[in-house]
């Protein structure tokens, strides 16, 4: 199993690219099946989950070309098959996105129970996405670990409050499910993410009826059928904000190109009025600049245009490097924190208080040590913590890290890190 061998600290300067959003392209890669012409996709990462989504797709009988590294044409006039091959399904979170749109177009789909990261323990379940399913018509018959969902008469547009959690995935899943339904569906207490609007913006141009996406309130006229065009992923919003943290816990300076920070709006602002990092931006671009001294900050995850969940691990590190205590509290997933224990080891002073919330005392000085990354966002995390700490530093599980996050150990060495890949 590959390992990254690290050396820290690092003293970083230069420029570095954003790569697409992972979580806008496991949507459209998917969303292709809604209709039957080609689909350029573009700016695509070249990351893990995007090659199993891809597989997946190839796998149901689209075919599939790529022109560039970053760029397919998908053409899934050929796709025949609604049952997804477990042989892919189960090594990633976002092969549950397949069922929305198989159902959409076919009105039966099969699949297991979902893989990717196990955050805490146990499975992530799609409880959610089923209820909201059945509220167009479907049927679920569950096989020990495997999905029958069907749809007598296709999907009917319906009405559906995300009551458990506001969910993305689910809410685009909902969305693309109710392009192709009878009528009208309205959806209630939506996720407000970026990705979403950019979603449906395609699907409406290729003649899709939806209204209120980016809001909490979205409406989808069912239409007959959609065509198909050309969609560049946008640049990755976690990505950047985990960047601008790294550059923060080195106090480095380093430039951030292909980015919008008005998406990570909520970490800037908490760099400029409550951590005293100092930093300059512009439409597409960010450069976070040293900071004589980090204060600390409270943070508490929330849905966006809150500060996310995804970004809680790497400022969690980075509060190991502030002047005082910081609470962190996480309200989106159960034990997301347990990762914490790992920065402990590297010499933190961190309080666990509960499964939800820890209290970070810095500053604290950091030593390299033999780790194992448990999932792919406190995998980034144990990254940031071992270009911050002294000494060498082994991560192994790092293909969690490499599912999400293309190329990172020759992007960040191209900063001046020192990070070896050995198989």
């Amino acid at each position: 199993m590959s390992k990254f061998i690290i050396t820290g600290p690092a003293e970083l300067k230069g420029e570095i690219e954003v790569k697409g959003a992972k979580n806008a392209a496991l949507k459209i890669i998917p969303a292709s099946i809604l209709s039957t012409e080609k689909i350029t996709i573009t700016n695509l990462p070249q990351i893990e989950d995007v090659k199993l989504s891809l597989a997946l797709l190839e796998d149901l009988g689209a075919k599939i070309d790529y022109p560039r590294p970053d760029t397919v044409i998908v053409d899934p006039s050929g796709i025949t098959k609604t049952e997804l091959n477990p042989i892919f399904a189960n090594k990633f979170r976002a092969s549950v996105m397949f069922v929305a749109p198989l159902l959409a177009r076919f009105g039966e789909v099969k699949f297991p129970h979902p893989g990717g990261c196990v955050i805490g323990a146990g499975k992530r379940d799609i409880d959610i996405f089923l209820d909201g399913f059945a509220t167009m018509g479907v049927q679920t018959d569950l096989k020990e670990d495997h999905y029958h969902l069907k749809a007598k008469g296709g999907l009917k547009g319906g009405e559906f409050f995300f009551y458990k959690n506001i969910s993305v995935t689910t809410t685009e899943a909902m969305i693309m499910a109710a392009v192709l339904a009878k009528g009208k569906t309205v959806l209630k207490n939506c996720a407000m993410e970026p990705e979403i609007a950019a979603l449906a913006e395609y699907l409406n141009e290729q003649g899709a009826k939806i209204t209120g996406a980016g809001t909490p309130t979205i409406t989808i006229e069912g239409v007959d059928k959609i065509s198909a065009g050309d969609f560049t992923v946008m640049p990755d919003r976690i990505e950047t904000g985990s960047f601008a943290i790294l550059a923060a816990a080195t106090r480095s300076e380093i430039l951030i190109k292909n980015c919008v920070p008005e998406h990570i709006r909520v970490l800037l602002e908490i760099f400029k009025h409550r951590l005293d990092v100092p930093f300059e931006e512009g439409a597409n671009w960010l450069k976070i600049k040293p900071a004589k001294k980090i204060m600390p900050y409270n943070i508490k995850t929330h849905e966006y245009p809150g500060f996310p969940t995804d970004l809680q691990s790497p400022y969690t590190v980075l509060m190991t490097q502030a002047e005082g205590s910081s609470l962190i509290h996480e309200t989106i997933y159960d034990r997301r924190l347990l990762y914490t224990d790992l920065l402990s080891q590297m010499g933190a002073d961190i309080i666990m208080c509960d499964p939800h919330r820890v209290v970070v005392n810095g500053p604290t000085k950091l030593r390299g040590r033999k780790l194992t990354s448990p999932d792919l966002r406190a995998g980034i995390a144990l990254i940031i913590a071992a270009l911050t700490a002294e000494g060498r530093t082994e991560i192994d599980n790092i293909y969690q890290i490499e599912r999400g996050y293309e190329n990172i150990a020759e992007r960040l060495n191209a900063l001046g890190a020192d990070i070896r890949k050995v198989d």
